[in-house]
C-alpha cells in the first residue's frame, strides 16, 4: 500500500515538473537585430547635448529628450530621391499630428535620427510634414542601408503587435 502511494506521488511530481517546463515557451529567434530609431530637434540655442554623425562629422547640439521614439514608427523603407538613397521613415497616425505641429513651429532647425543611441543622420525642417512621412538621409554605408531598414521595419513591428496586445 505505501509503496502504490510512493509511486503515484512520484508519478504526478515528474508530471508535474514536466508540465511546467512545459509552460515556458522558448524565445522565438529573430531575423533581425533591435534598432530603437528615435528622433530629436535641434536645440535652438545650442544648450542640449552634442551628437556628431558618423560620415559628415557634422556636429549638432539636440533636446535632451526624443520628440519620437521606437513607438511612434509604423514602417521604414528605402527610398531613392534625386540625391541618392535615403531612409524614409512613417509614424502612427497620433505622431504624424505631433509631426505636423512640431514642423510647422520650428521651421530651419533639424530633426536628428538615432538608432540605438547612435546619431546615424540629420534633416533640415524646410516645411509642414503633413504626411506623417519623414525622409532622411541616414550616413550610412549604401551597402548597410537596406539591412538598417530590415531591422528597423521588423522592430517597428514587433513593437506595434506588442502595443495592439495593451
Amino acid at each position: 500500500m505505501f509503496s502504490k502511494c510512493i509511486f503515484w506521488c512520484a508519478l504526478l511530481f515528474s508530471v508535474g515538473v514536466l508540465g511546467l517546463a512545459g509552460c515556458k515557451s522558448p524565445a522565438v529567434a529573430r531575423d533581425f537585430s533591435l534598432a530603437a530609431a528615435r528622433l530629436y530637434i535641434e536645440s535652438p540655442d545650442n544648450s542640449g547635448p552634442a551628437v556628431v554623425l558618423p560620415k559628415s562629422g557634422t556636429t549638432i547640439s539636440i533636446g535632451s529628450k526624443a520628440v519620437f521614439t521606437e513607438a511612434d514608427f509604423i514602417n521604414a523603407d528605402e527610398a531613392r530621391v534625386e540625391l541618392g538613397p535615403c531612409l524614409m521613415l512613417q509614424v502612427t497616425p497620433a505622431a504624424a499630428r505631433d509631426l505636423y505641429r512640431l514642423s510647422v513651429a520650428n521651421q530651419g532647425r533639424r530633426l536628428v535620427l538615432t538608432v540605438n543611441d547612435r546619431p546615424l543622420g540629420a534633416r533640415r525642417i524646410d516645411g509642414a510634414m503633413a504626411d506623417g512621412t519623414i525622409f532622411i538621409f541616414a550616413e550610412v554605408p549604401d551597402p548597410e542601408l537596406p539591412r538598417l531598414v530590415h531591422d528597423l521595419k521588423k522592430t517597428s513591428a514587433e513593437i506595434q503587435r506588442e502595443q495592439a496586445k495593451k
